[in-house]
Protein backbone atom coordinates (compact mmCIF):
# COMPACT_ATOMS: atom_id res chain seq x y z
CA UNK A 1 0.00 0.00 0.00
CA UNK A 2 1.49 3.65 -0.87
CA UNK A 3 0.31 6.27 1.45
CA UNK A 4 -0.36 9.51 0.02
CA UNK A 5 2.21 12.22 0.73
CA UNK A 6 -0.24 14.39 2.11
CA UNK A 7 -1.61 12.59 4.81
CA UNK A 8 -0.75 13.51 8.34
CA UNK A 9 1.40 11.17 10.38
CA UNK A 10 -1.99 9.74 12.76
CA UNK A 11 -3.71 9.10 9.65
CA UNK A 12 -0.86 7.05 8.11
CA UNK A 13 -0.50 4.79 11.39
CA UNK A 14 -4.70 4.67 11.65
CA UNK A 15 -5.37 3.50 8.48
CA UNK A 16 -2.78 0.76 8.24
CA UNK A 17 -4.56 -2.43 6.05
CA UNK A 18 -6.36 -4.83 8.27
CA UNK A 19 -3.91 -7.94 7.38
CA UNK A 20 -0.57 -5.57 8.44
CA UNK A 21 -2.57 -5.29 11.81
CA UNK A 22 -3.08 -8.73 12.06
CA UNK A 23 0.79 -9.90 11.28
CA UNK A 24 2.18 -7.38 14.11
CA UNK A 25 -0.49 -8.72 16.53
CA UNK A 26 0.53 -12.31 15.86
CA UNK A 27 3.87 -11.59 16.46
CA UNK A 28 3.69 -9.84 19.99
CA UNK A 29 4.56 -11.77 23.25
CA UNK A 30 4.82 -9.25 25.76
CA UNK A 31 1.06 -8.52 27.62
CA UNK A 32 2.18 -5.00 27.58
CA UNK A 33 3.14 -4.42 24.05
CA UNK A 34 -0.50 -5.74 23.42
CA UNK A 35 -2.39 -3.20 25.62
CA UNK A 36 0.34 -0.30 24.20
CA UNK A 37 -0.90 -1.72 20.67
CA UNK A 38 -4.77 -0.99 21.08
CA UNK A 39 -3.74 2.03 22.88
CA UNK A 40 -2.10 3.88 19.61
CA UNK A 41 -5.80 4.88 17.91
CA UNK A 42 -9.21 4.01 18.04
CA UNK A 43 -8.97 2.11 14.48
CA UNK A 44 -6.31 -0.29 16.21
CA UNK A 45 -8.11 -0.80 19.52
CA UNK A 46 -11.32 -2.28 17.37
CA UNK A 47 -9.30 -4.44 15.17
CA UNK A 48 -7.88 -6.39 18.11
CA UNK A 49 -9.73 -8.32 20.62
CA UNK A 50 -9.87 -6.95 24.53
CA UNK A 51 -8.55 -10.40 24.91
CA UNK A 52 -5.59 -11.73 23.57
CA UNK A 53 -5.81 -15.49 22.26
CA UNK A 54 -2.25 -16.22 21.44
CA UNK A 55 0.06 -14.66 23.95
CA UNK A 56 2.41 -17.06 25.67
CA UNK A 57 3.07 -17.42 29.45
CA UNK A 58 3.77 -14.06 30.74
CA UNK A 59 6.73 -13.64 33.21
CA UNK A 60 5.18 -13.07 36.47
CA UNK A 61 5.12 -10.07 38.77
CA UNK A 62 5.38 -10.01 42.40
CA UNK A 63 1.81 -9.19 44.17
CA UNK A 64 2.82 -7.65 46.81
CA UNK A 65 1.40 -7.50 50.47
CA UNK A 66 -1.70 -5.92 51.21
CA UNK A 67 -2.28 -2.53 52.66
CA UNK A 68 -5.53 -0.64 53.99
CA UNK A 69 -7.15 0.34 50.87
CA UNK A 70 -8.55 -1.86 48.18
CA UNK A 71 -5.50 -1.05 46.08
CA UNK A 72 -3.01 -3.86 45.34
CA UNK A 73 0.49 -3.54 43.75
CA UNK A 74 2.49 -6.01 41.41
CA UNK A 75 5.98 -5.44 41.21
CA UNK A 76 7.70 -6.41 37.54
CA UNK A 77 11.57 -7.04 38.80
CA UNK A 78 12.48 -6.53 35.08
CA UNK A 79 11.62 -2.80 34.76
CA UNK A 80 11.40 -2.18 38.34
CA UNK A 81 8.05 -0.83 38.28
CA UNK A 82 5.27 -1.79 40.15
CA UNK A 83 1.66 -1.61 39.11
CA UNK A 84 -1.28 -1.04 40.89
CA UNK A 85 -4.93 -2.79 40.62
CA UNK A 86 -8.05 -1.88 42.32
CA UNK A 87 -9.09 -5.66 43.48
CA UNK A 88 -11.26 -5.06 46.76
CA UNK A 89 -11.70 -9.13 46.13
CA UNK A 90 -8.42 -9.52 47.87
CA UNK A 91 -9.15 -7.30 50.92
CA UNK A 92 -7.86 -7.68 54.75
CA UNK A 93 -10.38 -9.91 55.54
CA UNK A 94 -9.29 -11.97 52.98
CA UNK A 95 -6.26 -14.67 52.37
CA UNK A 96 -4.81 -15.82 49.06
CA UNK A 97 -3.30 -19.23 49.51
CA UNK A 98 -2.52 -20.27 45.55
CA UNK A 99 -1.89 -18.70 42.21
CA UNK A 100 -1.90 -20.27 38.90
CA UNK A 101 -2.61 -19.32 34.93
CA UNK A 102 -3.10 -15.62 35.79
CA UNK A 103 -5.95 -16.62 38.76
CA UNK A 104 -5.61 -16.11 42.54
CA UNK A 105 -7.43 -18.66 44.95
CA UNK A 106 -8.87 -17.13 47.94
CA UNK A 107 -10.22 -17.49 51.55
CA UNK A 108 -12.39 -15.12 53.28
CA UNK A 109 -13.28 -15.55 56.52
CA UNK A 110 -16.72 -15.79 55.57
CA UNK A 111 -16.13 -18.90 55.30
CA UNK A 112 -16.30 -18.83 51.36
CA UNK A 113 -13.19 -19.78 48.92
CA UNK A 114 -13.34 -18.27 45.58
CA UNK A 115 -11.15 -18.23 42.36
CA UNK A 116 -10.54 -14.84 40.42
CA UNK A 117 -8.43 -13.30 37.41
CA UNK A 118 -7.31 -10.04 39.07
CA UNK A 119 -7.23 -8.49 35.50
CA UNK A 120 -11.13 -9.07 34.16
CA UNK A 121 -12.41 -9.97 37.61
CA UNK A 122 -14.14 -13.12 36.29
CA UNK A 123 -14.34 -14.89 39.28
CA UNK A 124 -15.87 -18.47 40.43
CA UNK A 125 -17.18 -19.93 43.63
CA UNK A 126 -15.25 -22.86 45.14
CA UNK A 127 -16.95 -24.99 48.02
CA UNK A 128 -16.53 -22.86 51.24
CA UNK A 129 -14.09 -24.10 54.19
CA UNK A 130 -17.15 -25.80 55.88
CA UNK A 131 -17.30 -28.02 53.39
CA UNK A 132 -14.17 -30.11 54.25
CA UNK A 133 -14.06 -34.09 54.59
CA UNK A 134 -12.64 -32.71 58.21
CA UNK A 135 -15.00 -30.18 59.35
CA UNK A 136 -17.95 -31.62 61.65
CA UNK A 137 -19.57 -27.98 62.42
CA UNK A 138 -19.59 -25.23 61.70
CA UNK A 139 -21.67 -22.34 63.85
CA UNK A 140 -20.87 -18.54 62.82
CA UNK A 141 -22.54 -17.30 66.33
CA UNK A 142 -19.69 -19.32 68.37
CA UNK A 143 -17.66 -16.56 68.52
CA UNK A 144 -14.29 -17.75 68.55
CA UNK A 145 -14.81 -20.93 68.17
CA UNK A 146 -16.83 -21.47 65.10
CA UNK A 147 -15.01 -24.58 63.57
CA UNK A 148 -15.35 -27.94 64.75
CA UNK A 149 -12.39 -30.15 63.11
CA UNK A 150 -11.39 -34.34 63.75
CA UNK A 151 -8.11 -35.43 63.36
CA UNK A 152 -7.02 -38.19 61.23
CA UNK A 153 -7.05 -39.74 64.75
CA UNK A 154 -10.05 -38.82 65.83
CA UNK A 155 -10.24 -36.39 68.19
CA UNK A 156 -11.83 -33.58 68.01
CA UNK A 157 -11.00 -29.55 68.01
CA UNK A 158 -11.67 -26.35 67.43
CA UNK A 159 -10.70 -23.60 65.51
CA UNK A 160 -11.62 -19.69 64.79
CA UNK A 161 -12.83 -17.82 61.39
CA UNK A 162 -9.41 -16.26 61.50
CA UNK A 163 -7.22 -19.91 62.24
CA UNK A 164 -8.99 -21.24 59.45
CA UNK A 165 -8.11 -18.60 56.60
CA UNK A 166 -5.09 -17.75 57.58
CA UNK A 167 -3.37 -21.56 57.99
CA UNK A 168 -6.26 -24.15 57.17
CA UNK A 169 -5.13 -24.57 53.79
CA UNK A 170 -1.26 -24.33 52.80
CA UNK A 171 -1.47 -23.98 49.25
CA UNK A 172 -3.99 -24.52 46.68
CA UNK A 173 -3.56 -24.55 42.68
CA UNK A 174 -6.01 -24.98 39.62
CA UNK A 175 -5.56 -27.52 36.78
CA UNK A 176 -5.91 -24.54 33.72
CA UNK A 177 -7.57 -21.35 33.48
CA UNK A 178 -11.43 -21.16 34.39
CA UNK A 179 -12.12 -18.78 31.31
CA UNK A 180 -10.75 -21.57 28.68
CA UNK A 181 -11.88 -24.83 30.75
CA UNK A 182 -15.10 -24.75 32.82
CA UNK A 183 -13.70 -28.54 34.15
CA UNK A 184 -10.82 -27.27 35.83
CA UNK A 185 -10.04 -28.52 38.81
CA UNK A 186 -9.03 -27.36 42.38
CA UNK A 187 -6.12 -29.02 44.41
CA UNK A 188 -5.42 -28.13 47.72
CA UNK A 189 -2.90 -28.73 50.42
CA UNK A 190 -4.00 -28.93 54.06
CA UNK A 191 -1.64 -27.30 56.52
CA UNK A 192 -2.12 -29.22 59.68
CA UNK A 193 -3.15 -32.84 58.74
CA UNK A 194 -1.20 -33.10 55.27
CA UNK A 195 -3.86 -33.89 53.46
CA UNK A 196 -4.74 -33.37 49.74
CA UNK A 197 -8.54 -32.35 48.81
CA UNK A 198 -9.59 -31.71 45.50
CA UNK A 199 -12.81 -30.24 44.10
CA UNK A 200 -14.45 -29.76 40.30
CA UNK A 201 -15.80 -26.61 39.11
CA UNK A 202 -19.47 -26.82 40.37
CA UNK A 203 -19.22 -29.28 43.02
CA UNK A 204 -20.22 -28.29 46.42
CA UNK A 205 -18.27 -30.04 48.71
CA UNK A 206 -14.11 -30.91 48.75
CA UNK A 207 -12.89 -34.68 48.78
CA UNK A 208 -9.95 -36.48 50.28
CA UNK A 209 -6.70 -38.58 48.06
CA UNK A 210 -6.71 -40.61 50.89
CA UNK A 211 -4.13 -42.62 49.68
CA UNK A 212 -2.06 -39.58 48.87
CA UNK A 213 -2.03 -38.21 52.62
CA UNK A 214 1.77 -36.62 53.47
CA UNK A 215 2.23 -35.87 50.04
CA UNK A 216 2.05 -32.36 50.75
CA UNK A 217 5.65 -30.58 50.32
CA UNK A 218 3.95 -29.77 46.65
CA UNK A 219 1.18 -30.53 44.10
CA UNK A 220 1.26 -29.45 40.19
CA UNK A 221 -0.87 -30.43 37.26
CA UNK A 222 0.18 -31.68 34.06
CA UNK A 223 -1.46 -33.28 30.88
CA UNK A 224 -4.57 -34.45 32.89
CA UNK A 225 -2.89 -35.81 36.63
CA UNK A 226 -1.96 -34.00 39.62
CA UNK A 227 1.81 -34.85 40.88
CA UNK A 228 2.22 -34.12 44.88
CA UNK A 229 5.58 -34.73 46.30
CA UNK A 230 6.52 -36.57 49.51
CA UNK A 231 8.99 -34.98 51.82
CA UNK A 232 11.47 -37.39 50.83
CA UNK A 233 11.05 -36.98 47.20
CA UNK A 234 8.40 -39.74 46.03
CA UNK A 235 5.37 -38.77 43.88
CA UNK A 236 2.29 -39.89 43.86
CA UNK A 237 0.45 -39.54 40.75
CA UNK A 238 -3.47 -38.56 41.36
CA UNK A 239 -5.98 -38.67 38.46
CA UNK A 240 -9.17 -37.20 40.03
CA UNK A 241 -11.03 -37.31 36.65
CA UNK A 242 -13.52 -39.93 37.36
CA UNK A 243 -16.08 -40.42 40.27
CA UNK A 244 -13.05 -41.73 42.89
CA UNK A 245 -9.76 -40.81 43.14
CA UNK A 246 -6.96 -42.92 41.81
CA UNK A 247 -3.31 -42.86 42.96
CA UNK A 248 -0.23 -44.76 41.42
CA UNK A 249 3.53 -43.66 42.74
CA UNK A 250 6.76 -43.05 41.62
CA UNK A 251 9.13 -44.07 43.80
CA UNK A 252 12.49 -42.86 44.37
CA UNK A 253 15.80 -43.26 46.66
CA UNK A 254 15.04 -41.04 49.61
CA UNK A 255 15.74 -37.28 49.72
CA UNK A 256 18.30 -36.46 52.88
CA UNK A 257 18.18 -32.99 54.29
CA UNK A 258 16.61 -29.77 53.06
CA UNK A 259 13.54 -28.03 54.86
CA UNK A 260 11.05 -28.30 51.87
CA UNK A 261 10.47 -29.88 48.26
CA UNK A 262 9.38 -27.86 45.19
CA UNK A 263 7.85 -30.13 42.15
CA UNK A 264 8.44 -28.03 38.60
CA UNK A 265 7.73 -29.33 35.37
CA UNK A 266 9.67 -27.71 32.59
CA UNK A 267 9.52 -28.52 28.74
CA UNK A 268 10.81 -32.35 28.86
CA UNK A 269 11.24 -33.52 32.56
CA UNK A 270 10.58 -33.03 36.61
CA UNK A 271 12.72 -31.40 38.60
CA UNK A 272 13.04 -31.68 42.38
CA UNK A 273 14.06 -28.38 44.06
CA UNK A 274 15.10 -28.70 48.06
CA UNK A 275 15.11 -25.30 49.96
CA UNK A 276 17.43 -25.24 52.94
CA UNK A 277 16.71 -22.94 55.74
CA UNK A 278 18.42 -21.49 58.67
CA UNK A 279 17.78 -19.08 61.63
CA UNK A 280 18.66 -15.80 61.76
CA UNK A 281 20.82 -14.88 64.33
CA UNK A 282 20.79 -11.32 64.22
CA UNK A 283 16.92 -11.29 63.66
CA UNK A 284 16.63 -14.08 67.13
CA UNK A 285 18.44 -11.53 68.46
CA UNK A 286 16.63 -8.89 68.19
CA UNK A 287 13.25 -10.81 68.67
CA UNK A 288 11.08 -10.65 65.71
CA UNK A 289 8.51 -13.32 65.02
CA UNK A 290 9.64 -14.54 61.84
CA UNK A 291 13.46 -16.04 62.39
CA UNK A 292 14.66 -18.18 59.33
CA UNK A 293 16.25 -17.22 55.74
CA UNK A 294 16.64 -19.16 52.92
CA UNK A 295 20.97 -19.88 52.06
CA UNK A 296 20.42 -22.63 49.43
CA UNK A 297 18.83 -24.82 46.53
CA UNK A 298 19.45 -27.66 45.44
CA UNK A 299 17.92 -29.03 41.94
CA UNK A 300 17.30 -32.57 40.92
CA UNK A 301 15.82 -34.11 37.73
CA UNK A 302 13.77 -37.55 37.66
CA UNK A 303 15.78 -40.21 36.00
CA UNK A 304 13.43 -42.55 34.45
CA UNK A 305 14.99 -44.71 31.91
CA UNK A 306 17.60 -46.95 35.02
CA UNK A 307 16.37 -49.97 36.62
CA UNK A 308 14.95 -47.51 39.13
CA UNK A 309 13.68 -44.01 39.21
CA UNK A 310 16.25 -41.49 40.69
CA UNK A 311 16.72 -38.15 41.62
CA UNK A 312 19.65 -36.97 39.68
CA UNK A 313 21.25 -33.65 41.10
CA UNK A 314 21.96 -30.91 38.61
CA UNK A 315 24.29 -27.85 38.72
CA UNK A 316 23.22 -25.73 36.01
CA UNK A 317 19.34 -24.85 34.61
CA UNK A 318 20.80 -23.09 31.41
CA UNK A 319 18.16 -20.38 30.24
CA UNK A 320 15.59 -21.84 32.95
CA UNK A 321 13.80 -19.25 35.52
CA UNK A 322 12.02 -21.20 38.39
CA UNK A 323 9.55 -19.04 39.92
CA UNK A 324 8.51 -21.44 43.29
CA UNK A 325 6.27 -20.08 46.55
CA UNK A 326 3.04 -20.51 47.19
CA UNK A 327 2.45 -20.21 43.47
CA UNK A 328 1.59 -23.14 41.24
CA UNK A 329 5.59 -23.83 40.59
CA UNK A 330 6.36 -22.27 37.06
CA UNK A 331 9.90 -22.81 34.93
CA UNK A 332 10.30 -20.20 31.88
CA UNK A 333 13.12 -19.12 29.14
CA UNK A 334 15.04 -16.54 30.20
CA UNK A 335 15.87 -16.04 26.41
CA UNK A 336 11.76 -15.47 26.08
CA UNK A 337 11.67 -12.30 27.96
CA UNK A 338 13.50 -9.48 27.66
CA UNK A 339 16.21 -8.18 30.71
CA UNK A 340 16.12 -12.15 32.32
CA UNK A 341 18.70 -14.37 33.06
CA UNK A 342 18.84 -17.96 33.43
CA UNK A 343 19.82 -20.37 35.98
CA UNK A 344 18.28 -18.37 38.79
CA UNK A 345 15.53 -19.69 41.15
CA UNK A 346 13.21 -16.74 41.80
CA UNK A 347 11.38 -17.51 45.11
CA UNK A 348 8.79 -16.21 48.03
CA UNK A 349 8.28 -16.70 51.77
CA UNK A 350 5.86 -19.88 52.00
CA UNK A 351 7.40 -21.78 55.31
CA UNK A 352 4.27 -23.35 56.93
CA UNK A 353 5.68 -22.71 59.83
CA UNK A 354 6.01 -18.88 59.98
CA UNK A 355 3.61 -16.97 62.67
CA UNK A 356 0.47 -16.48 60.49
CA UNK A 357 -0.41 -14.16 63.48
CA UNK A 358 -1.01 -10.81 61.27
CA UNK A 359 2.00 -9.38 63.30
CA UNK A 360 4.93 -8.00 61.05
CA UNK A 361 8.24 -10.23 60.36
CA UNK A 362 10.76 -10.61 58.25
CA UNK A 363 9.43 -12.67 55.25
CA UNK A 364 11.97 -14.34 53.35
CA UNK A 365 12.45 -13.67 49.81
CA UNK A 366 15.03 -13.03 46.48
CA UNK A 367 16.17 -15.17 44.09
CA UNK A 368 19.41 -17.63 43.91
CA UNK A 369 22.30 -17.82 41.45
CA UNK A 370 22.44 -21.75 40.74
CA UNK A 371 26.15 -20.66 39.19
CA UNK A 372 27.43 -19.42 42.66
CA UNK A 373 25.29 -20.46 44.96
CA UNK A 374 24.57 -16.08 45.83
CA UNK A 375 21.31 -14.67 46.93
CA UNK A 376 20.03 -11.46 45.98
CA UNK A 377 17.53 -9.25 46.99
CA UNK A 378 14.61 -7.82 44.75
CA UNK A 379 14.65 -3.94 44.91
CA UNK A 380 11.01 -3.84 45.91
CA UNK A 381 11.33 -6.09 49.09
CA UNK A 382 15.33 -5.73 50.66
CA UNK A 383 16.59 -8.94 52.24
CA UNK A 384 17.98 -8.51 55.53
CA UNK A 385 17.20 -8.82 58.95
CA UNK A 386 15.17 -6.05 59.93
CA UNK A 387 13.19 -5.49 56.86
CA UNK A 388 9.38 -5.63 57.50
CA UNK A 389 6.80 -6.56 55.66
CA UNK A 390 2.91 -6.90 56.42
CA UNK A 391 1.64 -10.29 56.00
CA UNK A 392 0.48 -12.60 54.01
CA UNK A 393 3.78 -12.56 52.29
CA UNK A 394 4.14 -11.66 48.38
CA UNK A 395 3.43 -14.32 46.10
CA UNK A 396 4.19 -14.69 42.28
CA UNK A 397 1.29 -13.98 39.70
CA UNK A 398 1.33 -14.73 36.12
CA UNK A 399 -0.72 -11.69 34.08
CA UNK A 400 -3.47 -13.45 31.92
CA UNK A 401 -6.57 -11.89 30.87
CA UNK A 402 -8.15 -14.74 29.51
Amino acid sequence: MVLSKTMSVDNDWSELPPELLDTIVNKLIDLRDYLHFRAVCPSWRSSTPATPKNLPCQLPWLMLPKNQSNRRGFFNFVDNKVHFLNLPEASNSRRRCGSSHGWLIIVDESPSIFVINPLTKVTFNLPPVSQFPNVVNFNFYSVGREFTLRSPHGEVYARNLKEMRDSFIRKAVISSSPSRDLNFITMAILNETGELAYCKNGEHSWKFIDDARFYDEDVIYFEGLFYAVHKSGEIAVCDVSGDTPSVSFIETPKQNGGDMQYLVKTNDEFLLVTRFLELDIDAAYHQLDVVYKTVEFCVFRLVLERPRCEWEEINSLGETMLFLGENSSLALSASDFRGCEGNRIYFTDDYCEANYDGVDGNHDLGYYNLADGSIEALSCCPRNSHSVLRWPPPIWFTPNPC
